[in-house]
């Protein structure tokens, strides 16, 4: 996308924006799928609580993709867009047992990841296959918040407590489709992931029924020019390998699943802001935007980095700024950033934005959330409207105090 395009758009819809490229999407699908071409079946799930706009899901269907998801309102929301429950796989994480029955009775495959939920699904639901998510205790790298298989981590049942998942499965009679792992968001060092698929593989060989393994994802992608990633193509070159002994030795050509969220929709979003003041102190320039924490939490959350220039003058000088956003709170995007001369009333752009972003956005200052905007085939498509007052009173109950 073009920073003219960019500027139109904010012009058209509304600042601030949330503007995502469908081929860049496609292009990311084709290359997980492009790397994985000599495993006999490959299903990619699309983490869907990476972005949740309905529309960006009827994009993955249109993929012959299925989805992950982690709550029943996300699986609402794929039923919605189009998937056959089949296709749908749901991942949760310390839910009641109350909504993972309500999932199953929708056809859903059922991953659990605690031995508790697992002993009483396996007592009230013997015949209904289910998949276990196993943590392999390896730090896979990455910020330390979405690191999730390491042995702290309250994610999936210990690798040591395999012994324990066999004597449930002993007990209850319930049947084990699928053995699961996710290890947690930018994988630096393919190794790394490779050793924990290396342990689930071990323990795979030891469950008779298995319909596919699925190795979860964390794909990193580059967030600023000569940032590293996680290189899919040797990825798949080396686990491929892997992973067709294994299904040669097992006797059974099993499907080998991945749930990418990140990889797929991240640099496929920019999100743009009008900037309302350029405010010089004793020691800093201020480019202050008509956004906040409250609709990209990512830097204040995890001091993400997200590259930012100016589309209004990508010529200009450059100069350093910070640029914050105008939550009545410290609300910083970027410290001493170098940027194209910025001038109020300038629209800038947050690259990586396709990701984590208006999915995790709020009202907070009861601010409106933004719009969200997706280019599909060199055309604009408003799917998701910014929100009005009216909105923030939608679900409040006004009472009379006189």
């Amino acid at each position: 996308m073009d920073n003219q395009l960019l500027v139109s758009l904010a012009e058209k819809y509304g600042s601030p924006l949330y503007v995502y490229d469908a081929e860049k999407i496609i292009s990311q699908y084709n290359r997980i799928t492009n790397a994985f071409a000599n495993v006999k079946s490959l299903k990619l799930n699309y983490a869907v609580k990476a972005n949740t706009n309905v529309s960006i899901l009827k994009l993955f269907k249109k993929l012959n993709s299925g989805i992950d998801t982690v709550s029943i309102q996300e699986v609402q929301l794929g039923l919605k867009a189009g998937f056959e429950p089949e296709n749908i796989i749901f991942t949760p994480n310390g839910v009641s047992l109350e909504e993972i029955e309500e999932v199953a009775k929708l056809g859903v495959q059922i991953n659990i990841d605690n031995i508790s939920i697992l002993e009483q699904f396996g007592h009230h639901y013997p015949n209904i296959p289910v998949c276990v998510r196993i943590n392999p205790h390896i730090m896979a790298g990455g910020n330390h918040k979405i690191s999730v298989g390491h042995i702290d981590s309250k994610f999936g049942i210990s690798i040591h407590q395999v012994p324990l998942i066999k004597r449930v499965v002993e007990n209850t009679g319930m049947l084990i489709n699928g053995i699961h792992t996710h290890t947690g968001s930018d994988i630096l060092d393919i190794d790394v992931f490779l050793a924990a698929s290396e342990i689930i593989l071990n323990e795979a060989k030891d469950f008779p029924n298995l319909d596919f393994i699925d190795f979860g994802s964390g794909f990193k992608v580059p967030y600023k020019e000569g940032d590293v990633s996680t290189n899919i193509e040797e990825l798949g070159e080396r686990l491929t390998t892997r992973f067709n002994k294994f299904c040669k030795n097992y006797g059974k050509d099993l499907t080998l699943m991945f749930e990418p969220g990140k990889f797929l929709v991240s640099e496929a979003g920019k999100f743009l802001a009008n900037v309302n003041v350029v405010k010089q102190t004793t020691s800093t320039v201020f480019a202050s935007i008509d956004s906040g924490f409250n609709h990209l939490v990512r830097p204040m959350m995890y001091d993400s980095y997200h590259h930012i220039h100016n589309v209004s003058n990508p010529n200009g000088r450059e100069r350093y700024y910070s640029v914050v956003g105008y939550i009545c709170e410290t609300d910083t995007f970027g410290s001493n950033r170098r940027i194209s001369e910025i001038r109020e009333d300038d629209v800038l752009c947050f690259d990586n934005a396709g990701a984590y972003c208006f999915s995790m956005a709020s009202n907070y200052n009861s601010r409106f959330r933004p719009a969200e905007v997706l280019i599909y085939e060199g055309q604009d498509y408003l799917i998701r409207k910014q929100e009005s007052f009216e909105d923030l009173l939608k679900n409040q109950v006004i009472i009379d105090l006189e």
